[in-house]
């Protein structure tokens, strides 16, 4: 009589044990709810942002930059002057890699990127900063005149880029840097590191006020590159994002003003830029 009491007991019990131990299942495989995306687009003026898309998503990019506002007495403070031009596409294979690829006007620049997501950021703050790591190979295009060697033609740059989120209008972003060339001038190094400082401050709901500073730090022998500075606006919606701006980089890769920019913002030498994106979702 006793056994069977025994098991009637255990008969009642062990359901109310296994539906507790599936409730713990289910906890476990709940995953940490990731932050929103600390900036609109996948760039930042001049440097990339932390952002990657969707599986399948398709940026097309689109960067311009007019002339030198102090560059000339009828150009119509750069408008006329000049321009560089940047067309890109950049696809994601999966939601935490990226790869594009861009064509620019000046020297013929061909360069193939990448961005790889390797922390996220999530709303509990278990997880604090997003960090992602960005590259690209870049081809100088121009004739076989401009070069001794094939190998002339090639630079590379590599940026870890560590963002956070505040809060709904607050966005910053921090980003060292090596960009390298195979061949330069004797009194410049091949190897340039630097650090990137970025911002957004939103105003509305789609207009925010973005920063984008570069700090170059290795030094050259003479004529060290001046820093980096923008400052402007951004207007964004669902899929489009549109920035304008002031800054005194010309060069549409990121190796390219880091290592060569001779204009210096605080004395006038910059120039009116904007960038626009487009997101396609498949």
């Amino acid at each position: 009589m006793k056994n069977y009491i025994k098991i009637l007991f255990i008969l009642l019990v062990l359901p109310f044990v296994a539906f507790a131990q599936e409730d713990e299942t289910k906890k476990e495989k709940v995953k940490e709810k990731l932050e929103r995306p600390a900036f609109e687009s996948a760039s930042l003026i001049d440097n990339p942002t932390n952002v990657l898309f969707n599986k399948n998503a398709l940026e097309v990019q689109m960067a311009h930059r007019f002339g030198l506002v102090n560059g000339g007495t009828n150009d119509l403070a750069g408008f006329w002057a000049p321009s560089n031009i940047r067309i890109g596409l950049s696809y994601s294979i999966h939601e935490r890699l990226t790869i594009g690829y861009g064509t620019t006007k000046f020297d013929r620049l061909q360069d193939f990127n990448w961005k790889v997501a390797l922390l996220r950021q999530t709303r509990s703050n278990k997880m604090p900063v997003s960090v992602s790591y960005y590259g690209n190979f870049t081809v100088n295009a121009r004739t076989k005149e401009n070069f001794d060697n094939l190998q002339d033609r090639y630079s590379n740059f590599n940026q870890l880029i560590i963002a956070r989120r505040f809060n709904s209008k607050l966005s910053l972003q921090v980003a060292p840097s090596i960009s390298h060339y195979n061949i330069v001038e004797n009194t410049m190094r091949n190897d340039m590191v630097a650090i990137a400082f970025g911002g957004r401050y939103k105003i509305s709901p789609q207009t925010s006020v973005i920063l984008d500073y570069t700090q170059p730090i290795t030094e050259f022998l003479q004529d060290n590159p001046h820093p980096g500075v923008s400052i402007g606006v951004e207007f964004s919606t669902s899929a489009h994002a549109f920035q304008l701006f002031a800054t005194n980089y010309n060069g549409l890769v990121a190796q390219k003003n880091i290592m060569f920019n001779t204009n210096d913002f605080f004395k006038g030498d910059y120039m009116i830029g904007f960038n626009i994106t487009r997101v396609y979702n498949f």
